[in-house]
């Protein structure tokens, strides 16, 4: 793996990733996925009922860059590209994500436009938790949702310093570059 791969999965990858071979129940996927690892066992089995599980086939779009954010989606099996198009043709992938692994939490928060593609790379099972489901959970009970609400700070402050480093090194990287 190159130096600039590894960047890339840096800021996608699920730090406190904790899953068992041998025990992947939906509860058990959902407590290792950090935006639910505060909830207790009866709040899991809550958010457990309101999950959307979906196969996608090899090369299938979960979303493509530009679509609404509906909501995240957690790996159950199978691999996901995470991929960005500049507009011209180009296209980055910024990164490969696994099994346990998430992606898209950030429109739990807006309904913007997805910032990049999410592609099934092989055939995959994963799970959906959507923005109204989370805004209904929050009515319902809100402990729980304020325990994901928190989390998801949380993990989207990680990402951003993570960013910042990348950039201040990038940006280090190119001003010793022009200056040669």
């Amino acid at each position: 793996m190159t130096e600039q791969s590894t960047i890339r999965n840096s800021l996608w990858e699920n730090f406190f990733k904790k899953q068992s071979e041998e025990d992947s129940s939906v509860e058990h996927l959902l407590s290792s996925v950090p935006i639910f690892s505060q909830l207790a066992p009866k709040e899991i089995l809550k958010v457990s009922s309101i999950i959307h599980h979906r196969n996608y086939r090899a090369g299938e779009y979960v979303f493509a860059q530009g679509d609404p954010g509906l909501g995240m989606y957690v790996i159950i099996s199978g691999e996901i590209r995470i991929i960005y198009s500049d507009g011209t043709g180009g296209v980055k992938e910024l990164a490969c994500l696994k099994d346990g692994d998430f992606f898209g939490e950030l429109s739990l928060l807006d309904e913007s436009p997805r910032s990049a593609s999410a592609v099934a790379e092989t055939e995959s099972k994963v799970m959906g938790f959507f923005r109204p489901d989370l805004l209904d959970l929050l009515s319902r009970s809100p402990k729980a949702g304020t325990k994901i609400l928190f989390k998801l700070g949380e993990i989207i402050g990680t990402r951003l310093r993570l960013t910042d480093e990348q950039l201040g090194k990038l940006s280090a990287e190119l001003e010793r570059n022009h200056n040669k």
